[in-house]
């Protein structure tokens, strides 16, 4: 595994940050990391990172322990941390030229350059000094410094923050091109930018996980996942379908109700038992996961 997190804990006074918690990463594969704000997500990442020392439990990244070798450890990694700071008197090239230096970057610096600026979308902007950026392409300069040394682990705290529509799709991208052949870590709020990248999602509360999954597995699986979308020919009396068996909410508009259920395909039998009983045409009826963001809401509220 290129990313091996055991018992990690991190207290802040009589706050405990992250909470013991633990999970791996495998080569090539692109995680997203989820949480509301302050659920210890970037926590976490600085923690594996190395630039925050845990108070219990250790990371291990590319078979090298964070805490016991860190340098070694950071050489492993490309980190575009949230607020990625920078130093803006520099030119975008002068920049990069710097970070080169600290990863230690020694033959072949200018054409790895060039390289990253091409990925990363930064050619029309990259004779500018990055205080003259946009925020959009501030995060790009960030981005294209974590990979100047083509690290094996990607670890990206909210990569697409401040970029424009078009610029999140080609990030998005970038991100799963690199994901062929890295390890990537990635945390995110905009979780339909997580749909269309990841392959796993872990999912932190207040500290603790409190999912790691696949997507579909996750949308399918979790409690009360399903919604069964009903519309009838005339308008159904909300409360009797509120009381059917294994329904666990029911929203209406109109003549549509969407039914929230762990069981989709007894209530589908229900609900046309439902309709044959209450004199009700069935329009339509179908079945769906629910997205990630109700599955997110439901582990987070």
């Amino acid at each position: 595994m290129s990313i091996v997190v055991s018992n990690l804990t991190k207290i802040y006074g009589q706050q405990k940050a992250v909470d013991d918690i633990s999970f791996t990463a495998g080569n090539n594969e692109i995680v997203g990391f989820l949480g509301p704000n302050g659920a210890g997500k970037s926590t976490s990442m600085k923690i594996i990172t190395g630039y925050l020392a845990a108070d219990l439990g250790e990371a291990v990244v590319n078979g090298v322990n964070v805490n016991e070798n860190p340098v070694e450890a950071k050489k492993q990694i490309g980190y575009l941390p949230e607020g990625n700071p920078l130093y803006y008197e520099m030119y975008v090239r002068e920049y990069l030229q710097f970070m080169a230096g600290i990863h230690e970057v020694k033959t072949g610096v200018k054409k790895r350059m060039e390289e990253v600026i091409d990925l990363t979308g930064l050619r029309p902007e990259s004779n500018k000094k990055t205080g003259q950026l946009s925020k959009g392409y501030k995060q790009r300069v960030g981005l294209a410094a974590a990979l100047l040394h083509d690290p094996k682990i990607l670890i990206l705290d909210e990569p697409t923050t401040g970029l424009d529509p078009n610029q999140i799709v080609e990030i998005r991208q970038l991100i799963k091109e690199l994901g062929k052949n890295k390890t990537v870590l990635f945390s995110s709020h905009i979780l339909q930018e997580v749909e269309s990248v990841c392959d796993r999602v872990i999912i932190i509360n207040k500290g603790k996980i409190v999912a790691d999954d696949t997507l579909t597995h996750l949308q399918s699986s979790n409690i009360n996942a399903h919604i069964i979308l009903v519309e009838f020919g005339s308008k159904a009396n909300l409360a009797l379908l509120q009381n059917l068996p294994l329904v666990d909410e029911v929203q209406e508009n109109q003549n549509q109700y969407q039914l929230q259920t762990s069981d989709p395909e007894k209530v589908k039998k229900l609900l046309l038992e439902f309709s044959l009983q209450n004199n009700l045409d069935i329009l339509s009826l179908k079945t769906k996961s629910k997205s990630l963001e109700e599955v997110f809401r439901n582990l987070t509220a």
